[in-house]
């Protein structure tokens, strides 16, 4: 029943990662960036319930709200501060990836000079306990929060894309920018609410991280980043299915490879995993071949 209860845990791991990786994918979805310092928003999310509830001594419920507005708030200034005048200029995308490494390493320090670079501890957030079954697969509490919630905000991001007016706008954005701002649709608008979106999300990724490892630092978004980045290009990245696939795909193998190879080499596997993907298919187990005008 081990293999039941790793199969579970992966699943949890997984979600967080699924999480982040959905705002790689809706960012990448409508302006073909590859936003390296989302990862860091799930640092920023850490640090606002860290604060809220440590430092002004609030419930978890009172961390919630302050972490899902300043993580969508951090999310729509990066992009109008760092990134808007690069898109609207049509700056090559090395500008744009150099702009995103940099933009994570002021948040990184930034974090540091306002809460020092020591890892803080997390108080006590949702249910977080061993649950045990008379089959004897031992699972936490919160792997099982982590992927109702998961699956729960997939949900309402499709019907959000899908049947809302911003959801139509944003597919129009992706499909064809100039096209629809030709039909009245204001991108920049789409593209701000893309970043809140998505923000948001590492936020809600960030409150599941904090309720299962109960520690935070300025670089946790470093190597947890690059993860979900990985989860993004797995599942197809500017697909939201496929991130999700792709996040629950790379718990699995981490947790698996942890269990019965060494953990040791989790991150190997994992990044062994990106350079098979790109090498077997490029665009991701769920992604399509997308034709670019020249």
């Amino acid at each position: 029943m081990d293999f039941f209860t790793q199969i579970l845990n992966g699943l949890g791991l997984g979600s967080i990662y699924a999480l982040v990786a959905l705002g790689y994918s809706m960012v990448y979805g409508i302006v073909q960036l590859i936003n390296f310092a989302h990862g860091d928003i799930i640092m920023v999310g850490g640090y606002m319930v860290y604060f809220t509830m440590v430092r002004l001594h609030q419930p978890v419920w009172a961390a919630i709200p302050v972490a899902l507005l300043v993580c969508a708030l951090a999310g729509v200034l990066i992009e109008k501060l760092a990134y808007h005048r690069l898109l609207t200029k049509g700056a090559p995308r090395i500008s744009l990836l150099i702009t995103a490494i940099g933009v994570s390493l002021f948040l990184q320090n930034a974090f540091m000079m306002l809460f020092q670079s020591d890892p803080k501890s997390m108080p006590v957030m949702f249910m977080n306990g061993m649950i045990g079954s008379a089959d004897g697969i031992q699972v936490n509490s919160a792997t099982l929060l982590n992927i109702a919630v998961s699956v729960a905000m997939m949900i309402c991001l499709q019907l959000l894309v899908n049947k809302t007016k911003i959801g139509k706008a944003m597919q129009a954005t992706s499909e064809d920018a100039g096209a629809a701002k030709l039909m009245g649709i204001n991108t920049n608008f789409v593209i701000a609410v893309t970043f809140a979106v998505g923000s948001a999300l590492a936020a809600v990724g960030a409150l599941l991280y904090c309720n299962t490892y109960s520690q935070i630092s300025p670089t946790m978004g470093n190597l947890f980043g690059l993860k979900a980045f990985v989860a993004a290009v797995l599942g197809g990245i500017g697909n939201i299915p496929g991130a999700m696939l792709g996040g629950y795909l790379l718990g699995l193998a981490e947790s698996l490879t942890k269990a019965y190879v060494s953990s040791t080499l989790t991150d190997a596997v994992v990044f062994g995993i990106l350079i098979v993907v790109l090498l077997v298919k490029p665009t991701g187990i769920l992604g399509k071949n997308r034709k670019e005008k020249v």
